[in-house]
């Protein structure tokens, strides 16, 4: 969907949360965007992708727990440790339907967009290549199928 922003006469686009992953997601080598349909409403499913200190840690398959350390609107910084006891220090930005956060080493992405009765959602994420920006593609695209039978389990 596009428009014309009346201030500057220049096209302008409204890219709804899985679309704006996609388009981040493209940017980022190695990085996969695993996509899917849920039969439940779009405000449960972003309920419990918002809820990165509970539902969020049960939905990503190598997360053990997170932690908000800070919010600030809608930038948000976290402390999370994966299930081998790896830790990282996130920022990102989280919205309704929308999380993007990513360290040094680790980057994770969710989103959640209304579709019919249900939900679209997409995740991405994994593991960065130290010093370039690029994710290490091994087990990238079964880990996003992971998250999205987890996401389903809990509805």
């Amino acid at each position: 969907m596009s428009a014309l922003d009346t201030t500057s006469g220049w096209p302008a686009a409204d890219l709804d949360p899985v679309r704006r992953l996609h388009v981040l997601a493209a940017a980022v080598p190695g990085a996969h965007v695993t996509e899917g349909y849920v039969a439940a409403p779009c405000d449960r499913v972003r309920a419990l992708l918002g809820d990165l200190e509970g539902a969020f840690g049960q939905i990503a398959p190598d997360m053990r727990g997170l932690r908000v350390v800070r919010r600030d609107g809608a930038r948000v910084e976290a402390l999370a440790r994966s299930k081998y006891g790896m830790r990282a220090r996130l920022y990102g930005e989280q919205r309704p339907g929308w999380c993007w956060m990513q360290s040094r080493f680790l980057l994770l992405g969710a989103a959640a967009a209304p579709d019919g009765d249900g939900t679209r959602v997409a995740f991405t994420g994994g593991v960065r290549v130290p010093g370039r920006a690029a994710l290490v593609p091994l087990g990238v695209r079964r880990e996003g199928e992971r998250s999205l039978q987890r996401l389903k389990s809990l509805l």
